[in-house]
């Protein structure tokens, strides 16, 4: 399908690539579909949410591993079911971005993440209750890592 988006222009993205939040993300519920896109040069690390509807709805992301080679998100019994898994390792999981200037005072949202079930292409954005992490982590405060995960 023909996508337009707001850090791409217009490009070229397969529908079966296509990812289902049946409850939208927090703050825009009404928005259930959106791609998984990567910044050319952001060595799949660094991704954007790009809405299947709206042009101009994207959110930056990143994997949290590579920020973070603990991060270690664990999803409640009941997320776990939505999702259609037996465990939080079962899926990937994204932590939403607000880029600023300059780019070490942007933060990273690493308590609610965005877990996605790759079989199934269904997704949701979580609260995480374990774990000690925040909504805004600054991304100055992490060192630079080469190891990530498979997601």
């Amino acid at each position: 399908m023909r996508l337009k988006t707001k850090y791409f222009g217009e490009i070229e993205c397969p529908e079966e690539e296509k990812l289902h939040f049946p409850d939208g993300l927090f703050g825009f519920e009404e928005e259930k579909e959106f791609f998984l896109l990567p910044f050319e040069g952001g060595e799949g690390s660094l991704l954007c949410f790009q809405s299947a509807v709206t042009p101009g709805l994207a959110f930056v992301a990143v994997n949290p591993f590579s920020l973070k080679p603990d991060y270690a998100p664990v999803l409640a019994p009941g997320e776990l079911k939505a999702m259609e898994v037996k465990r939080s390792e079962d899926l990937c999981f994204y932590a939403l971005c607000v880029v600023r200037s300059p780019v070490a005072e942007s933060t990273v949202n690493l308590r609610c993440p965005v877990a996605v079930n790759d079989q199934t292409r269904r997704a949701m954005q979580v609260i995480l209750e374990d774990g000690g992490y925040h909504m805004h982590h600054l991304l100055s405060e992490f060192g630079r890592e080469e190891e990530g995960t498979p997601c």
